[in-house]
């Protein structure tokens, strides 16, 4: 299968099924001395993990990540480094009924067209377990964005028709409820609109929105590869992502210039400031220095408790329930997915940007 490793600097290479052995990753490009905490790694894995809230699904997994090898004297040492997350909880036997159908909003039917076969136990590849892999190695990335005083924070923005309130933004609640909603109020809300759709086996989609601070301007690769394009890239291969925004998003469509604009000043230190973050923090591609914003649009949970019309692969029209253990929302697992691909996406792009320049070189080896 192609298409498994992400980046050109700092890259990662996921593999594992949702109902194999185990999944893992392999980072190559890592510098050395990075010091890296296992503990970090292992919070951000718990913050993805199932069986935590009633919105998640019940599967029960320790996601435990083993580091086999980078690492020594809890120092990165810029040899590749490979991470392993062992699947114990597996429950193969709910997905027999589904070898023969195509359940609808999955990637069954594609997988099959594609390659002739396909793993039906939770998906395979296509599961939502894969993004396990990808925050093992985000965490990984964000504590080497840690060193250059970079920070990523993402929460859930909306959950089907329930947006937060920016005024009763609270950063200090983002995880104190299991939604990850920065809005008490807003939280509440979603609350009861999931536990509504849960008693009819129904399920919702939403949206995370994720702000990163400490960037530097300059990063980003113009034209095919800006910054921009990647990080909607790198969103777009989070499963159940449907559309991202960056900046004030579609939004712009229906501004004028004169509102859209980010103009600028000069501050009392000399720094250059923008009035306004319309452009999300990013223009023509390149990083302008101020917080980045994206937004990343998730789709309802496919699997649903609801008696659907689908096809057999013997080419008959069939009727289909799913049963199993399936999140009525994907999002508040997601959040860390998200600032997983931000993490391994900017982490790549400054490493990239390290040789924009001579004098970035001449500092770096000149005697």
């Amino acid at each position: 299968m192609a298409g498994s490793t992400y980046g050109k600097r700092f890259t990662v290479t996921t593999w594992g099924e949702s109902h194999g052995p185990a999944l893992g990753a392999v980072i190559d490009g890592c510098p050395a001395g990075i010091p890296l905490n296992q503990e970090l790694i292992q919070r951000d894995l718990d913050r993805r993990k199932p069986g935590q809230s009633p919105y998640a699904t019940p599967r029960s997994e320790a996601d435990q990540a083993e580091i086999l090898s980078g690492v020594f004297q809890g120092q990165t040492t810029g040899t590749p480094i490979a991470l392993l997350i062992r699947n114990q909880d597996q429950r193969s036997h709910d997905y027999s009924n589904l070898a023969e159908v195509f359940r609808p909003g999955h990637a069954d039917l594609t997988y099959h067209h594609k390659y002739g076969i396909r793993d039906y136990r939770g998906g395979g590849r296509a599961s939502g377990r894969e993004t396990a892999a990808r925050v093992a190695a985000g965490a990984v990335a964000r504590q080497l964005l840690a060193e250059l005083q970079i920070q990523i924070t993402a929460y859930t923005y909306a959950i089907g028709p329930v947006k937060i309130n920016p005024e009763n933004f609270d950063p200090d609640v983002i995880h104190a409820n299991p939604l990850v909603m920065p809005d008490a109020e807003a939280a509440a809300k979603a609350s009861s609109y999931l536990t509504e759709l849960k008693q009819t086996h129904n399920s919702a989609g939403g949206v995370v929105e994720c702000v990163i601070t400490g960037v530097p301007p300059g990063i980003g690769e113009p034209v095919f590869e800006k910054l921009d394009a990647m990080l909607a890239k790198a969103m777009f291969s989070i499963g159940g992502v449907k559309a991202v925004e960056i900046g004030s998003g579609i939004q712009a469509a229906g501004m004028t210039g004169s509102e859209h604009n980010d103009c600028y000043r000069i501050d009392s230190d000399g720094s250059i400031r923008k009035e306004s973050n319309h452009a999300g923090g990013i223009l023509g591609g390149i990083s302008d220095g101020s917080p980045i914003k994206l937004r990343a649009y998730f789709k309802p949970t496919p699997s649903i408790g609801i008696q659907q019309q689908t096809v057999s692969t013997a080419g008959t029209n069939v009727e289909l329930t799913i049963t199993g253990r399936h999140d009525p929302i994907i999002v508040p697992r997601a959040v860390v997915v998200v600032e997983a691909m931000a993490a391994l996406t900017l982490a790549d792009y400054l490493l990239i940007g390290a040789t924009a320049k001579i004098s970035n070189l001449q500092r770096l080896f000149h005697r």
